[in-house]
């Protein structure tokens, strides 16, 4: 008996062995799948947008006191000034894509902001300069207007550049426009440090339920229901933060990392597996030579092998529905041929189902699992400990009569 077990205990080691080795090959394809199609991605959708609000100046010529022949008459003193108010409109439009082993969060953005500005000095130049939420992105239908005419747009190296007379002491209404579309996340900040904030209001339309914020940004002040998603609205009448405004949109199941954790915790659902079925072989008087254990526990491996390679191929329950059938019948018809129907049908099919389907189904949500795993442990505990209790192990372990 006790040679047996150290067989077994040897197969448990090689399956593990393989399980870390598959474990190893999906973290590289599902790296490489990430590279190749991040590329492909941010050519046809951009990339991460992190939208900073316009920066505006005002230019006046000033006289110059003392001159020379050579030294001009006048001199440009440039002010910068901030918005005394601000109505932003955001409109998020989701579009999860699969690609490869990985789920992608693709977007489009509608953005429309009116900034009131005011000249605190004398009659000059008002120039607006809007920075790009992202430089490696398209943006239709732009739109820079004052007081409501269109201004001329200007290309820069970080943004758009437009510019008009400023009357002194004058007020211009602001409004900077455009669709785009990126990946990954979508944030407005303030600026780059922190900043004073006064009279704004940014209000976000979104077309999906499942809503979160990502770190270092402010909550809503209000929610709202709406027939395809949210309304959140953000409205400061004055403050001062080094935060800023974003969404982090729902993530869908990854199939890469899941069939990683699937694969990385094989070996213990084969531990619990073959520990069932030495108690319950041991109980019957079932004779399980190690050659069967290795069969089953190949059957466990298939499982996981053709998860791996389908789940980026299909949908991931038809591809877990797919390999949970796969290795139960290995296992059931293999059973059938080695010990008899009986015990393939009912205690092996019913382990399996347990030790690798149920456990399998467990690890699906990441913050439940652990749980799940360690009442299904105790629980497995307490049933071999109620079914071996009048075992006499001795007499179990004892060397057969020669």
């Amino acid at each position: 008996m006790l040679r047996r077990i150290l067989a077994i205990g040897t197969i448990l080691i090689g399956a593990s062995l393989a399980w870390l080795i598959l474990a190893a090959t999906l973290t590289e394809r599902t790296n490489e799948s990430d590279q190749d199609q991040r590329a492909a991605l941010g050519t046809l959708w951009g990339s991460d947008q992190t939208q900073l609000p316009p920066e505006f100046y005002f230019d006046v010529e000033m006289p110059v006191a003392h001159r020379t022949n050579k030294s001009p008459a006048t001199v440009t003193r440039t002010t910068e000034q901030f918005a005394d108010a601000a109505n932003v409109r955001v409109d998020l439009a989701l579009d999860q894509r699969q690609k490869g082993l990985l789920w992608y969060n693709t977007y489009a953005v509608a953005f429309d902001a009116v900034y009131r500005v005011r000249n605190p000095g004398a009659r000059g130049r008002f120039r607006i300069e809007m920075p790009f939420a992202a430089q490696t992105a398209t943006f239709d239908d732009v739109v820079v207007s004052i007081d409501g005419r269109p201004a001329a747009i200007q290309t820069g190296p970080q943004g758009l550049l437009a510019s008009v007379a400023a009357p002194a002491a004058a007020t211009f209404s602001v409004r900077v426009a455009y669709r785009s579309h990126g990946v990954g996340t979508w944030v407005y900040r303030f600026g780059s440090s922190a900043a004073d904030v006064r009279n704004f209001t940014l209000t976000m339309n979104t077309n999906f339920r499942a809503i979160d914020f990502p770190p270092q940004t402010l909550a809503p002040t209000r929610e709202r229901t709406t027939p395809n998603g949210w309304q959140l609205t953000w409205k400061f009448g004055d403050v001062i933060t080094g935060y800023g405004i974003g969404m982090a949109f729902p993530e869908r199941l990854q199939p890469g990392p899941l069939a990683q954790r699937l694969t990385l915790w094989a070996p213990v659902a084969l531990l619990f597996y073959v520990f069932v079925l030495l108690v319950v072989t041991t109980i019957r008087k079932i004779d399980l030579h190690p050659v069967n254990y290795f069969f089953l526990a190949a059957a466990f491996f298939a499982f996981h092998l053709l998860f791996a390679y389908t789940v980026d191929r299909m949908p991931i329950g038809w591809a877990f529905l797919l390999a949970s059938a796969v290795s139960m019948f290995l296992t059931i018809s293999y059973l059938r041929l080695a010990v008899g129907l009986r015990f393939a049908a009912v205690e092996a099919a019913l382990a399996q189902f347990f030790y690798l389907i149920l456990f399998s189904l467990a690890l699906f949500n990441e913050g439940s699992s652990g749980l799940s795993i360690t009442i299904g442990a105790i629980v497995t505990l307490f049933l071999t400990m109620q079914w071996t209790g009048r075992i006499r192990w001795s007499e179990r372990f004892a060397p057969a009569p020669s």
